[in-house]
C-alpha cells in the first residue's frame, strides 16, 4: 500500500470537513468553488486544495466537476434489463466501457419472487435531443443479448444530491422541515455558445486543476472572453441546466486505504395511489438519508411503482430502518402505498452520461458505421 503525505482517509477530521461540503453542497456555478468550500469549512484555501487533490490522486474521491442536470438536455430514463445470467457481467461491462450514454450500472438483486425480479441489471441512459432513446436501447439490447428491457423515464425529480459523509450516522426518520420541492423534466435548447462552455464546465478536473482558477484557465484554453464565460455558465445554472460544483467519492468499491464509503445502496420502489404521486414524492424527498428521488413509471413489470429514490450506507438494517420511517411516514399523510419493494445495489460503476449530439453521431459510426438517420425519433 502506497504511503501518503496527506491524509487521504474520510474519517480524518479535516477530510470529513471538507467532504461534508464539496460532496453535494455548492449547488449551481461557482467562479470560485475551492475559495467557498473554505469559506464555508474555516479551513485554509491551501489546505483544501492539498487535501482534495490527495484524495483525487488516491483514487479516495474518484472525481471533481461541475455537474449539469442533464435530463433537461437530453432524453433519459432508467432502464432496467433482463439479460441470460451467463450474461450479466458481460453486458455490465459493455455498458460501462463501450456507451459513454449510459451513467450508473449497477447489478441488482431482490427477492426472487418480487415483480421484475428478472431484471438484474440497472442503467441510467440519455440521448442527446434528435435522437431516439427506444431505438438507442434496441441497440444496446442486441449488442449485449438482452431478451428485454424496461424504460423508465423521470417525470419529476424531488432529491438528487449524492453527499455520503453528511448523511452517515444519520438518525433513522431525520427529514427536513418541509416537503422537497417537485422539479417537472423539461427540455432545454442550447446556442452553439453554450453548448460550447457546457462541454468546458463538464470536463472532469485533474489534480493539476484543483487550484482557485480553474474557470480561467479552461475558458483560456477554448479562446473564450472570461466574462463571457461567466456570463454563459450562470445563465446555465439559472436554467436548471447546472447542477453542482461536486467531488464524487468511490463509495462502493474500495479506496486506498481499503475501505468503502457505501458498500450497501438501495432502490426503494413505492406504488402509490394515482393522483397521489406529487404529494408523496414530496414527502419520500423530505428524507435527508436520500441521494435520488423520481416519480418514473415502471409498469406492470414492477407492479406499477412510480416513485423510486435511493440511499446509501454502511449497514443493511440501518437502511431498512430509515426506509421503515418513510413508510410509516407516508402513512401518516394519508398516502395509499399500493406496493413497495427494494432492489439492492451489488456491482455498480458510475460515470457522468454524454449528452452531445456531436459525440452521438461519432459513437455511431464507431458502433459499426450507423447512419444518425437510422436513430432519430422520427425514423
Amino acid at each position: 500500500m502506497p504511503i501518503y503525505q496527506v491524509p487521504i482517509s474520510i474519517d480524518d477530521p479535516v477530510n470529513r470537513a471538507i467532504l461534508s461540503v464539496s460532496e453535494d453542497s455548492l449547488t449551481g456555478f461557482w467562479r470560485r468553488p475551492f475559495d467557498e468550500i473554505a469559506r464555508r469549512t474555516a479551513i485554509p484555501l491551501e489546505t483544501v486544495l492539498e487535501r482534495i487533490r490527495a484524495m483525487l490522486e488516491a483514487g479516495v474521491i474518484r472525481r471533481v466537476r461541475q455537474t449539469i442536470i442533464s435530463t433537461n438536455l437530453a432524453q433519459g430514463a432508467l432502464v432496467a434489463w433482463d439479460v441470460p445470467r451467463e450474461r450479466l457481467h458481460e453486458a455490465f461491462d459493455f455498458m460501462y466501457r463501450e456507451d459513454p450514454f449510459s451513467g450508473h450500472v449497477v447489478i441488482r438483486t431482490t427477492d426472487p419472487t418480487s415483480p421484475g425480479a428478472r431484471y438484474r441489471l440497472w442503467t441510467t441512459i440519455k440521448v442527446p435531443q434528435g435522437f431516439s432513446l427506444e431505438r438507442h436501447c434496441q441497440l444496446l439490447a442486441h449488442k449485449v443479448g438482452a431478451r428485454a428491457f424496461c424504460l423508465m423515464p423521470p417525470k419529476v425529480m424531488f432529491v438528487l444530491g449524492v453527499g455520503h459523509v453528511r448523511r452517515q450516522g444519520l438518525e433513522p426518520g431525520a427529514m427536513a422541515p418541509h416537503p422537497a420541492d417537485a422539479v417537472p423534466v423539461q427540455m432545454e435548447e442550447l446556442s452553439e455558445l453554450e453548448w460550447q462552455v457546457l462541454d468546458i464546465l463538464k470536463r472532469e478536473l485533474t489534480p493539476e486543476e484543483v487550484r482557485p482558477d480553474l474557470w480561467e484557465l479552461r475558458a483560456k484554453e477554448a479562446g473564450i472572453d472570461l466574462g463571457t464565460f461567466y456570463q454563459v455558465a450562470e445563465s446555465l445554472a439559472r436554467r436548471n441546466i447546472v447542477g453542482r460544483f461536486s467531488t464524487f467519492l468511490e463509495h462502493y468499491k474500495p479506496v486506498a486505504d481499503g475501505s468503502r464509503v457505501a458498500p450497501y445502496n438501495a432502490l426503494f420502489h413505492w406504488a402509490v395511489a394515482p393522483g397521489q404521486e406529487l404529494e408523496a414524492g414530496r414527502q419520500i424527498g423530505r428524507f435527508t438519508v436520500l441521494t435520488h428521488c423520481y416519480w418514473r413509471e415502471a409498469g406492470p413489470q414492477f407492479h406499477n411503482v412510480n416513485i423510486m429514490a435511493v440511499a446509501h450506507g454502511q449497514d443493511k438494517a440501518w437502511l431498512l430502518a430509515h426506509k421503515d420511517a418513510i413508510d410509516s411516514h407516508l402513512r401518516s399523510c394519508g398516502i395509499q402505498v399500493l406496493y413497495t419493494n427494494i432492489f439492492w445495489g451489488g456491482r455498480s460503476e458510475i460515470k457522468p452520461s454524454e449528452v452531445s449530439p456531436r459525440a452521438y453521431r461519432e459513437w455511431l459510426q464507431h458502433m459499426g458505421g450507423i447512419h444518425p438517420d437510422d436513430m432519430t425519433s422520427q425514423s
